[in-house]
């Protein structure tokens, strides 16, 4: 096991077949209420009045320059995966890059039911290409290097900003000196880069509709609003143990020692 995630398992309350499942019943209607709640907030969501995007931005992609309107590629509804990927970063967030993962496998059934779905990074996108080759997906993921689309959209900051001492992420102001708990130094190193440079980027998703010509922004997620959109952790949080996390233990997939748990 990895150093800092050991647990005693014999340590848990142990109890007979009667007891689990009275147990289990009672947390059945928590679940089950959390699941109407979740349901209640995704109509909530849906409600949103949206706003009116005017502004050109231009992307670099796979196939060309493209605007915000061409990524939506014949769909109504386009969601956009702000990815942690600088100009000066040598490879993608790991953090990113563990949400990401599970892109390939559904970004299939989205195109079935009229969205487009795109990953959006700062980086060239001859970098963002050859991070893909690497981790072997396939989803479109496109370069807005020289856009304002990160800034405007609140996942990439200047120089200028961070030195302020806040910017506005997350819908509130955060401080731009990272806390040395939050992973950064670690996720800049492992990124190439230092941990101002690493955190002048920041993870989030936005949602866009498209209609008689016009897009429109209806939708976006910050922090641990993305929390529900990273397959790993809603698998660990059904684990026995949890996320039993007290460092940052993941990798990107192929950086993991084989026979390592």
């Amino acid at each position: 096991m990895v150093a800092g995630r050991r647990e005693t398992m014999t340590d848990h309350k142990i109890g007979t077949r009667e007891e689990w499942l009275e147990a289990r019943l009672e947390l059945l209607k928590a679940e089950k209420a959390l699941t109407r709640r979740s349901d209640e907030l995704a109509q909530w969501r849906q409600k949103l009045p949206w706003v009116r995007i005017d502004k050109e931005y231009r992307f670099e992609t796979d196939d060309g320059t493209m605007s915000l309107a061409d990524l939506f590629r014949g769909h109504s509804q386009l969601i956009v995966y702000h990815f942690m990927f600088g100009p000066e970063y040598t490879g993608g967030c790991p953090a990113c890059s563990a949400i990401a993962d599970g892109f390939n496998g559904f970004a299939v059934h989205l195109e079935h039911h009229d969205v487009s779905m795109t990953a959006v990074s700062r980086a060239p996108i001859t970098a963002l290409q050859a991070y893909k080759r690497r981790m072997g997906w396939t989803f479109n993921w496109v370069s807005s290097l020289n856009s304002d689309f990160n800034y405007d959209f609140n996942t990439s900051f200047t120089e200028e900003q961070q030195g302020s001492g806040s910017v506005d992420y997350n819908y509130r102001e955060l401080r731009t000196i990272p806390d040395s708990e939050s992973g950064a130094n670690k996720f800049a190193i492992m990124s190439g880069t230092d941990v101002l440079t690493y955190t002048r980027e920041a993870p989030g998703m936005s949602a866009f509709a498209f209609s008689d010509g016009i897009v429109y922004h209806t939708y976006s997620a910050y922090s641990r609003g993305l929390d529900a959109l990273w397959g790993m952790y809603q698998w660990l949080d059904r684990a026995p143990k949890g996320r039993n996390e007290t460092d940052l233990w993941f990798r990107r997939r192929d950086e993991y020692t084989p026979g390592s748990h």
